[in-house]
């Protein structure tokens, strides 16, 4: 599994991975690509995963702390929030979500000072919760964000290692 930086020439793939049904049904909104790839915040990385090459999905890792939207609220230093899918339904089943945040984790976690991730499944994507679990991350709660109700999930350094 390969982590590209996500470029304006990705914006066509991204706004057909964005009219994929399992992609819409996680949550993602239409993403405004143009704008999103023509900014370049010290806080936010947009990544392409490739598999042999092939664009497989898509990535964001933002600091919280830092984002200008204060989406997150104030949650302190340390740590990495991230959004994930793959793009293509005939691509999902096949372990690559797996290898995405493999690779994300490895990311994230090679800065010191980040001491842990969170994502913020949709509540009602069932599926995602017993992914991310099944991942190490842990449950911390409920939460609201807009007009999305979601759950909050962390993986911790430590449980990160316990993982290796």
């Amino acid at each position: 599994m390969h982590l590209r930086e996500a470029t304006p020439a990705d914006i066509p793939l991204l706004r057909h991975w964005d009219r994929q049904p399992h992609v819409a049904a996680s949550g993602v909104e239409d993403w405004d690509w143009a704008e999103m790839l023509s900014e370049r915040p010290v806080w936010r990385e947009m990544l392409i995963a490739e598999e042999d090459g092939r664009p497989v999905g898509f990535l964001q890792i933002i600091d919280p702390e830092a984002e200008d939207t204060r989406y997150w609220g104030d949650c302190g230093p340390g740590l990495r929030a991230i959004d994930i899918w793959i793009g293509e339904l005939s691509d999902t089943g096949r372990g690559l979500g797996t290898q995405m945040m493999q690779a994300t984790f490895a990311r994230c976690f090679a800065d010191n000072t980040v001491r842990a991730v969170l994502i913020d499944p949709l509540a009602t994507n069932t599926a995602a919760h017993r992914f991310y679990r099944r991942l190490g991350f842990k449950l911390v709660g409920p939460r609201r964000f807009d007009d999305d109700d979601c759950l909050v999930f962390e993986l911790t350094r430590a449980a990160w290692r316990q993982g290796d």
